[in-house]
């Protein structure tokens, strides 16, 4: 459940980003001004902070395999793969940059402006930093709440179903329904 607190910001990105590389050709759509608004609203909602572990993991990952092949080369693959990764941390700015095309092409400047402006604001901040704990309060509070009306929807549909057509007998025989 915890999973859901910021899943609906994290999926748009997500759904964005993929969508944007898909149709990467289009990039040149946008001006300059309009991927530094774009830039801007990006950075106040820390839209492409959930990407800044991407490249560490790949090289934990890759160290992992390499190491397992070769233990006695655990130093060499390391220093190697940390070598490569920070080789290709640049690669990055394209991340980045093709997230504020993307948001460039889905809002107005106007647009993106409100949101920075918004999320740079102390209402905002607060927003970004609790707004995951009450969407999982919220989500915890749904939970208990359905769980009481499906309690109570059942227990009164059976009431007015046993009233229109009858309860089994105490004996375990049906009774016939009531007319």
């Amino acid at each position: 459940m915890i999973k859901f607190a910021g899943f609906g910001r994290t999926l748009a990105v997500t759904l964005i980003v993929s969508a944007g590389l898909a149709g990467a050709a289009k990039a040149q759509d946008v001006t300059d001004e309009q991927i530094k608004t774009a830039r801007g609203a990006i950075d106040a909602i820390g839209a492409t902070s959930r990407f800044d572990d991407i490249l560490p993991g790949l090289a934990a990952r890759v160290k992992a395999t390499l190491v397992q092949a070769s233990p006695n080369h655990e130093a060499e693959i390391n220093t190697v793969v940390d070598e490569q990764a920070l080789a290709l941390a640049p690669r990055r700015a394209d991340l980045e940059k093709e997230a504020a095309t993307i948001y460039a092409k889905t809002f107005t400047q106007d647009e993106l402006k409100a949101i920075a402006e918004f999320y740079n604001s102390a209402v905002g901040k607060k927003l970004l930093a609790d707004g995951p704990i009450a969407t999982r309060e919220v989500m915890k509070a749904a939970e208990i709440w359905a769980t009481g009306v499906d309690r109570d929807l059942r227990a009164e549909s059976g009431k007015k179903l046993d009233a229109m057509i009858g309860t089994p007998a105490a004996d375990g025989g049906a009774t016939q329904p009531q007319q």
